[in-house]
């Protein structure tokens, strides 16, 4: 287990982090037993859930720190103002930890390394400083942006005016307005919309950084730590198919699968219809087949290994398998080169090269199910 000296605690990030949670964890419930919530402190609590949690997602994650997508500067602002809502730093300071974690993943360079344990991938390494301080060295296209670096200027202020004195101010005017107690909404606004939203959202974050790493499926790469979780993907937005986004970081979508729930792909595409975002980056079906079949692959040739009873049958299916695979590689190659080389692929050439990949994976996929159980 990874140990830090106590001299080295970041004491204001951590007495902000540890006294939200206290208020939250206390003086919500104590607030709702004794007054309830009714529907304007409820619908409060919701829209800056949601807009909280989107801009982080859509903004701060897909937006700024991988590029998947270009946004018009209504878009930007938006994430940009109600990021600083989540008290996760700085646009500019979130990118390049999260860049610096996708290059170094699991490896001492990525501050929030998961092999450094549970709690210092999910919190610790904000409650205690690193040693040495990386440097903000990898956004250098993120400097050039003015929104951005306004942001990265105020976004503590910006934080506390539009994320807990405006939810306060609204609680005290709607109470006033509805002819109640102003000082009991403004101390709704102020605990439900303002702190518990924002513990809510930060630990939903910080899940991604340890949960994620530790517990949960690996469809398309075992090289890493990441894993795929549909019941984390529920509570961040879409973001719990981490095993998918370490593989393919650069798409806008984390959950591709068509079931898979990913309200903030849904949201960036939405987006794209009305022109307010474009450049849509994605990554072609047969390249995450691959990938899946790839591991697949991997995950059968190891069980193979391990049956003693049939060594021969063993041999054969995992044989087989390789064949199948690299004749499936082999034809992915060769279409990406015909592309590249811009060679004029008829109609009918395209659909008899479908035809017999698909035809390779049904034959893979037949052999490989009974060993993958």
């Amino acid at each position: 287990m990874f140990r830090i000296p106590f001299d080295r605690v970041n004491w204001i990030t951590s007495s902000f982090l540890i006294g939200t949670a206290l208020i939250a964890l206390i003086g919500a419930p104590i607030y709702l037993y004794h007054f309830g919530i009714d529907w304007f402190q409820f619908g409060m609590f919701f829209f800056y859930l949601c807009a909280t949690m989107m801009s982080i997602t859509v903004g701060y994650h897909r937006l700024f720190s991988h590029i998947s997508f270009k946004a018009k500067t209504p878009v930007k602002l938006f994430t940009l103002l109600f990021g600083a809502c989540a008290f996760e730093n700085s646009c500019l300071n979130w990118s390049s930890d999260h860049r610096r974690h996708h290059k170094h993943v699991d490896h001492d360079e990525d501050p929030y390394d998961i092999s450094k344990g549970f709690f210092w991938a999910h919190i610790g390494w904000l409650l205690f400083k690193l040693n040495p301080e990386p440097p903000i060295d990898n956004v250098a296209d993120l400097r050039k942006d003015k929104l951005v670096m306004w942001q990265h200027k105020y976004t503590h202020w910006i934080g506390l005016i539009l994320g807990l004195i405006i939810p306060t101010l609204l609680g005290y005017g709607y109470n006033s307005l509805m002819g109640l107690d102003p000082v009991q909404g403004a101390l709704g606004g102020f605990l439900i919309a303002g702190v518990t939203r924002i513990v809510i959202a930060q630990h939903c974050t910080f899940f991604i950084n340890s949960l994620c790493h530790t517990v949960g499926k690996q469809p398309y790469s075992t090289k890493h730590s990441a894993r795929d979780s549909a019941l984390m993907a529920f509570l961040t937005f879409g973001e719990g198919y981490h095993n998918y986004h370490h593989e393919f970081q650069h798409d806008y979508r984390n959950g591709v699968k068509p079931w898979q729930w990913d309200p903030t792909k849904w949201t960036i595409w939405t987006l794209s219809k009305i022109g307010l975002v474009e450049g849509l980056r994605r990554v072609p079906d047969s390249k995450i087949l691959l990938a899946e079949m790839g591991e697949a692959r991997r995950v059968v040739e190891e069980r193979l290994s391990q049956i003693q009873a049939a060594p021969d049958y063993s041999q054969r299916t995992a044989e087989a398998l390789t064949q199948l695979y690299e004749k499936i590689c082999e034809n992915y190659r060769e279409l990406e080169q015909a592309l590249a080389d811009r060679v004029d692929l008829s109609r009918k050439a395209l659909q008899n090269w479908q035809d017999e990949t698909r035809a390779l994976m049904r034959q893979f996929l037949h052999l490989a199910r009974p060993a993958m159980g």
